[in-house]
């Protein structure tokens, strides 16, 4: 399955609190201090009615802390934000170093260990009314795959209007960001932690490297490391199906912020063989935790389906946090090579030997898509791709179904599901499996449109060109209907589509061969509206953008939809934006950067949207 996908480019939130959590980025919750009814980190560092945002005040009127503003390591020690206080509606936090608020060497005004942040305060860019909340962090997070387990690719940021998004360029202060790729996974953003670490852009490569870089301007916070030799031969991958090289991280990392931990698995060289290991790495240090890395091979023991086989396996999709374990996916490599199967694993966050695991009972099935494994709560949400009959014969599907075709829901201990409500397998699977047109290419996005019925919803966008909407609380089981079925590409569809909502509705955006496009729209993207109706409707809204492109995301300027835009980055290396309601352009010309994978997914972070390349990461800003 998925021969193009390495060679080439491959709402309303699940619950409000997923889309909350990137809107309420104006600070973190302090341990001790409680609110003022009007306490605003407004020009005078005031934070609450007994409480100061720092001993030397707050971002000045250009919401610039300057050289000697700053959040104050001490600030606000017993005093409070006020739970009507905000961050500044219009002015917004700096991007800069450790001690800082707003200004060129600050931070986003992390003032005070107890106090907490106004709460529709902004982490942005230092505007004139204020800086940062006093909560620990005011920095926006950004720890897993698009922005949240939903996978719906949606960044609240006040900054980024359309109007501002005409404007945006190439942040030099940011400076060069230089990496060693290739690079296939997404860039992660975390804020910093007290006076010791400033913000920080992390980013992963193929090459089993793993960078930090100060968000202020770019400098490495600790030496980039190696976690294990990459794969830069072929090894003993037979038969012509071999993996692109170099091949090490490839599937984007997931952070759990409590711990400031990051966890990936880094495809590695060992003794001329493929074999495959989960790193846990201390943000703070870029030192591996003690008791990691997880050796999968010997970790996951043999399932329904035979042992796993580093050797044949891949790992492209997105690791996700849920409940207490991380959950990374495999799949194969390019052309279904030899005896893989689609597996989970899942491992503690706490006690890396303690491991559970799932695969696929045929052989193949792989889990491919880059968007990787989706969650909600506890549970994990994936798509498997085609199973065959025979492992090393072509695409033929096995007499007895083996858990291809499907999306499966499951609990921490990844316990097979047998109950209908928990997965969904088309009553076509045979035929997609003989034709390799799985549902496995770009993941699963969850989302909710209220009014509809059912209002809770799966989407899933599949090689066979269409695009299936799927009650995410009674799947169907096997040979189950969708809820809707709409062909709208004339092609394989593999890349990561974004959901997001505006007061004009719910949409989804993707990329590749698209079709049935309205009249006199055209590009390589296609948005469609998800009606609220009974069963929800789906209709092709606008196309737009470049032909040939990455993964896109969407930024709003607040939790209602405003601003709405698609931004997405063409496979020339152009970044552009689009008004997310029509498709048109608002970045005219395009903004030039290095060489850049289909894989790849800009993010949106403390009003600047972040790109990595095969060479260098990129702040562009307004």
């Amino acid at each position: 399955m998925h021969a193009a996908l390495l060679r080439s480019a491959h709402i309303r939130f699940v619950g409000a609190a997923l889309l909350l959590a990137v809107a309420g980025c104006g600070g973190g919750s302090g341990t001790g201090g409680t609110a003022g009814t009007m306490g605003n980190a407004g020009n005078s560092g005031g934070s609450g009615t007994s409480g100061s945002a720092g001993t030397s005040g707050a971002a000045g009127t250009e919401g610039n802390a300057g050289t000697t503003g700053s959040g104050g390591s001490s600030a606000g020690t017993t005093g409070t934000a006020g739970t009507t206080g905000t961050a500044g509606t219009t002015g917004t936090a700096g991007r800069g170093g450790t001690t800082g608020t707003a200004g060129t060497s600050g931070t986003a005004g992390r003032g005070g260990t107890t106090g907490t942040a106004g709460t529709t305060g902004t982490a942005g860019r230092g505007g004139t009314t204020g800086s940062g909340g006093a909560g620990t962090s005011t920095s926006t997070m950004v720890t897993t795959f698009h922005n949240n387990p939903g996978r719906t690719g949606v960044y609240v940021d006040a900054a980024l209007t359309r109007a501002a998004a005409a404007t945006i360029h190439i942040d030099t202060s940011f400076g060069q960001g230089t990496i060693m790729g290739p690079t296939y996974a997404q860039p992660l953003y975390v804020g910093g932690a007290g006076t010791s670490q400033p913000d920080m852009i992390v980013v992963a490569t193929a090459r089993n490297r793993l960078y930090a870089f100060n968000a202020a301007n770019g400098s490495e916070v600790w030496p980039n490391a190696e976690f294990g030799a990459p794969v830069t031969t072929q090894l003993d991958i037979n038969s012509g199906n071999r993996p692109l090289l170099p091949f090490g991280v490839v599937g984007t990392p997931a952070i759990d912020p409590a711990t400031r931990t990051i966890y990936f698995n880094a495809a590695t060289n060992v003794s001329s063989t493929i074999r495959h290991r989960i790193h846990a790495v201390d943000l703070n240090t870029g030192m591996e935790k003690s008791g990691w890395p997880v050796v999968t091979e010997t970790a996951l023991k043999n399932a329904e389906g035979g042992a796993f086989i580093p050797t044949n396996q891949n790992q492209r999709g997105a690791a996700v946090i849920a409940g207490s374990r991380v959950f990374v996916p495999y799949s194969g490599h390019i052309g279904d090579a030899d005896n893989y199967h689609g597996w989970v694993a899942g491992v503690s966050l706490t006690s890396p030997t303690d491991v559970v695991g799932w695969s696929t009972r045929a052989a193949c099935g792989g889990i491919w898509a880059t968007s990787g494994i989706s969650a909600e709560g506890n549970n994990v949400i994936f798509t498997t791709g085609n199973t065959k009959a025979s492992a090393s014969g072509g695409f033929s599907a096995p007499s007895t179904y083996g858990d291809g075709e499907a999306v499966y829901r499951l609990g921490q201990s990844l316990t097979r599901t047998t109950t209908a409500a928990d997965f969904w397998v088309p009553s076509n699977w045979s035929s997609l499996d003989s034709s390799d047109t799985d549902i496995s290419g770009s993941g699963v996005q969850l989302f909710d449109v209220p009014g509809a019925t059912p209002s809770a919803l799966a989407l899933v966008l599949a090689k066979d060109g269409n695009a299936y909407l799927l009650n995410r609380t009674t799947m169907g089981g096997m040979s189950a209907s969708s809820v809707r079925t709409l062909k709208v590409a004339n092609g394989t569809i593999i890349q990561a589509a974004a959901v997001y909502t505006t007061p004009m509705g719910t949409y989804f955006v993707f990329r590749g061969g698209v079709t049935g496009c309205p009249s006199g729209s055209t590009g390589g993207l296609m948005a469609v509206k998800v009606s609220a109706a009974s069963p929800p409707a789906m209709t092709p809204a606008w196309c737009g953008g470049p032909s040939s492109a990455s993964n896109p995301i969407v930024s709003m300027t607040n939790a209602q939809g405003d601003n709405a835009i698609v931004w997405v980055v063409a496979q020339n290396g152009a970044l552009n934006a689009l008004n997310a309601d029509t498709g048109a352009a608002l970045l005219t010309p395009t903004v030039g950067l290095s060489a850049t994978k289909g894989h790849q997914t800009p993010i949106v972070a403390n009003g600047r949207v972040i790109v990595a390349t095969d060479t260098r990461v990129y702040a562009l800003t307004p």
